[in-house]
């Protein structure tokens, strides 16, 4: 052996014939078919920018997954597993918003040169990102609307819209701890977007207040905000993504572009959770 070769392990399988392997285990065969630049002849740089929402995507797939699993949890009262799930959703968009770097590389004079194969398409129109954002709370009914030429996509958000979001759920898992919850918040219409009760800061404060006594709750509290938090640095670096890329002109989506991506930041999905830090003493 030289200094700088590695043998193979005598105990390394070679023989695979009519074994699982690491290719068929992941279909990488389909996997890594999918990126298709559409200009021509292919633009370098639209396989990064393919791969990018490719990338995305899988993740917001696991995403997806694991709220669910969060919602599951606490529908059970396992708060132990709930937190767990929630450790790992926020290490998941850790991924998500630190990979815009990547993106920030395509230069507007770069993209402009295959923007127009895109035509109407844009990361608006993603069901998993819509999904998500149902699941924390962000419910609006509108957006069935940009799936109605998709009947199966389209009835698969509904599903979510009119279930309980994650946080709706915390609220009742509250509720079943005792916490004087609003009732008008563990029964409502689960389509509208969730709206902030100052009646239930008096709950919160006492979590917080007293801690010791609340840990399980407390420590959810805190899990939920970390999401929020890296949920908006998302919308943060996505917004600042496309005002470095396309600067103010109008989303191949039809949106205005950067201006309507800076309104997300204002939603809130946990406002109680924010808004009970002003009034702890």
């Amino acid at each position: 052996m030289s200094d700088n070769q590695r043998d193979l392990e005598a105990g390394i399988q070679t023989d695979l014939n009519g074994q699982i392997t690491y290719g068929g285990y992941l279909h990488l065969e389909t996997l890594l078919s999918a990126q298709q630049p559409l200009s021509d002849p292919p633009h370098h740089d639209e396989m990064l920018f393919i791969v990018q929402h490719h990338v995305s995507e899988l993740w917001m797939k696991l995403l997806i997954h694991e709220l669910k699993a969060a919602v599951a949890h606490l529908q059970r009262d396992d708060v132990d597993a709930c937190l767990k799930i929630l450790a790992r959703v926020k290490q998941v968009q850790r991924q998500l918003f630190e990979q815009w770097a990547v993106l920030e590389t395509l230069t507007p004079s770069e993209y402009l040169e295959f923007r127009g194969v895109l035509g109407p398409s844009s990361g608006f129109q993603s069901l998993q990102y819509r999904k998500i954002e149902f699941l924390l709370g962000n419910k609006n009914a509108d957006m069935l609307k940009v799936f109605a030429h998709d009947p199966v996509a389209q009835d698969e958000l509904r599903a979510v819209l009119e279930a309980p979001s994650l946080y709706d759920e915390f609220l009742r898992y509250l509720a079943r701890r005792g916490h004087a919850v609003p009732a008008e918040l563990l029964q409502r219409d689960w389509t509208q977007a969730y709206r902030r009760n100052e009646a239930l800061l008096p709950v919160l404060k006492r979590i917080y207040q007293e801690r010791a006594a609340f840990w399980p709750e407390y420590h959810m509290c805190e899990q939920l905000v970390d999401v929020e938090e890296s949920f908006q640095l998302w919308r943060f670096r996505h917004m600042k993504t496309v005002e470095r890329i396309i600067g103010h002109r109008r989303g191949t989506g039809g949106s205005s572009g950067v201006s309507f991506l800076k309104k997300a930041l204002d939603l809130e999905f946990f406002p109680e959770l924010l808004d009970v830090r002003t009034v702890l003493e």
